[in-house]
């Protein structure tokens, strides 16, 4: 049996991660606290204070990224420098890992003076409160999305994500350049990284280093970007379908109908999985194409495996009937 790596879970990011890769998506700039910027988030949740600016710590989610929106900031207006202080204070004391300001409003001077005291960076963005939950929720939820590394080379076919799976040496990348060749995308060669996306949808991406580069044996690395074209890359693609490349051996038992549906298992998804055997004058690439295309007519509802089976039980009732 092949061995599986286990997948990598991530318990918690740096807020020094977090600002580099998301400031230009929610349009961050840091305002104070710049020593925070090595404390952690531990959870993909963004948490508006509300209630526990009143004081009403029990369900605090201090664990969260803290944002404070108008109604937060006016709410701050209202109280006496003290309260300011001792609410602030007793956020700080809970070990938040960092504070978003939203809608360009002003961070108080009591806020910038505890960010600086404690070391808790404090952001400021233009964008809305609920833009900046929107925004953020989803790239913590990428981010703190369980990932497992396949060894496989994955292809964006007719809009159906198709991982390719085989010993190496097998043909997997010969294959995938025929495919590229007619007009697919690649997303990764040869390794694959899978993001499993709010527990039910597989998503695969490529190691930056290597990312539009291919191996090929007898040729060496070639740039598909350069040869064939930005269009046949893409950044990443969800899982459709699996396709494992085995070397037939005599008696091997090969799919006939495609009635029978099975599945490789990917961090606890199952992904419809088809095998092909590699035979001398096989054309794999049209092969893979041809399984993509039938995948993408059974999203759309249509199955022509069983239409077929549908028929022909039809055809013996009416021979059995004369």
């Amino acid at each position: 049996m092949k061995f599986r790596p286990e997948p990598k879970i991530v318990e918690s990011i740096e807020v020094d991660s977090f600002f580099t890769k998301f400031k230009d998506n929610l349009e961050l700039s840091l305002t104070a606290g710049e020593k925070g910027l090595k404390k952690v988030i531990r959870e993909k949740s963004i948490n508006r204070p509300g209630l526990a600016l009143s004081g009403f710590l029990k369900f605090f989610a201090h664990d969260r990224i803290q944002l404070f929106g108008a109604g937060e900031m006016a709410y701050l207006e209202i109280l006496s420098q003290k309260a300011k202080e001792d609410i602030l204070i007793k956020f700080a004391e809970l070990e938040i890992p960092c504070i978003i300001v939203s809608r360009d409003l002003k961070p108080t001077p009591i806020m910038v003076e505890v960010a600086n005291r404690f070391d808790i960076s404090l952001f400021c963005s233009p964008l809305s409160s609920k833009d900046i939950v929107t925004s953020a929720t989803v790239l913590l939820e990428y981010e703190f999305a369980p990932t497992v590394a396949e060894h496989g080379t994955m292809l964006d076919i007719k809009g159906v994500g198709t991982l390719l799976r085989g010993k190496s040496g097998v043909g997997k990348s010969e294959c995938a350049l025929a495919l590229i060749e007619r007009g697919h995308s690649l997303v990764a060669d040869d390794h694959t990284y899978i993001k499993l996306i709010n527990k039910k949808e597989l998503l695969a991406i490529s190691a930056e280093l290597n990312r539009g580069y291919m191996e090929c044996r007898g040729i060496g690395i070639i740039n598909v970007v350069e040869l064939f074209g930005v269009r046949n890359v893409r950044l990443e693609k969800r899982i459709d379908l699996v396709v494992s490349f085995n070397e037939w051996s005599v008696g091997h038992d090969e799919e006939r109908t495609g009635l029978e549906e099975s599945y490789y298992p990917i961090l606890g998804i199952e992904v419809p999985h088809i095998e092909i055997c590699i035979r001398p004058g096989r054309d794999l690439a049209r092969l893979v194409e041809v399984a993509a295309m039938v995948r993408a007519a059974k999203i759309m509802g249509y199955d022509s495996a069983q239409e077929f089976n549908e028929r022909l039980i039809a055809h013996m009732a009416n021979q059995d009937e004369g």
